[in-house]
């Protein structure tokens, strides 16, 4: 039998607000799910927007639920957070509004954790600070697996509305760059489209996730946001020593409910 994978958890857009909600019971639903898994997770990622309304209450709220399911837990800001909120309640470094670039050990990976938020704006963006600050974080380990996880998605998704909120094209160009220069980068991990989307970057998959609350709608030519029915989700990444395999899981199919439904 081969041995089990190092599995790393990735959570994305609990849209939490002080006084609980549907986003409150989606993510509770959500880590219900992730402990009724067969396999246990060893460590989680959340891809940013805890929050919806940057309150402290809402991150205390998160803080609570994720903490049950007793993993080391790493956070990066998206953008409707509050990095001064985010920064007390989970024990980031750093002081205030600076952004919260870090990177930490998962077992056998590696996470960076990249923040593409622009504070009072929908749309990502990298500075030339931030690129250069990921080019020399990536050149500590050069031969570690990597897993590099950011808010903003670094393609383009040929949905309208979604392309005018994610990162342009001058920067994904610029973050291509770095990644040519560091192969130890085996996957790009994001969120903030609420829609499971794969595409490339520089030669690696970059893996796009759903929501734990609400899902957006497959819609090629409106301008406009609007919500689908599909369910809520999650994202295991498989680690096996050599290979490294994302998996996207609904959350009501594994809670037990029916799809047809």
């Amino acid at each position: 039998m081969s041995p089990s994978p190092y599995l790393v958890l990735q959570l994305s857009d609990l849209h939490l607000r002080a006084d609980p909600g549907d986003s409150l019971a989606s993510l509770r639903a959500a880590v219900e799910a992730v402990g009724a898994l067969t396999d246990r997770p060893d460590a989680l990622i959340v891809s940013g927007d805890l929050s919806d309304d940057g309150s402290e209450r809402s991150y205390e709220q998160a803080a609570e639920l994720l903490a049950e399911l007793r993993l080391p837990t790493h956070v990066l800001p998206g953008n409707h957070d509050d990095r001064a909120a985010m920064r007390k309640v989970f024990g980031l470094a750093g002081a205030g509004d600076e952004p919260i670039d870090y990177s930490a050990e998962l077992g056998p990976l590696r996470l960076v954790a990249l923040d593409s938020t622009l504070p009072g704006e929908e749309r990502g963006g990298l500075s030339a600070a931030t690129l250069s600050w990921l080019d020399g974080e990536l050149a500590l380990e050069p031969s570690r697996p990597t897993l590099l996880a950011l808010h903003h998605p670094p393609f383009v998704t040929a949905l309208p509305a979604f392309d005018e909120i994610c990162l342009s094209a001058v920067e994904r160009s610029g973050l291509a760059a770095v990644l040519e220069r560091h192969p130890q980068v085996r996957r790009v991990v994001c969120g903030h489209i609420h829609r499971t989307i794969t595409a490339e970057l520089a030669g690696r998959a970059v893996l796009a996730i759903p929501s734990t609350h609400r899902q957006a709608r497959l819609d090629f030519r409106s301008e406009d946001f609007s919500l689908s029915a599909d369910p809520a989700g999650f994202a295991l990444h498989a680690w096996t020593g050599e290979e490294l395999t994302s998996h996207v899981q609904p959350v009501d199919r594994i809670s037990g409910a029916d799809p047809a439904t």
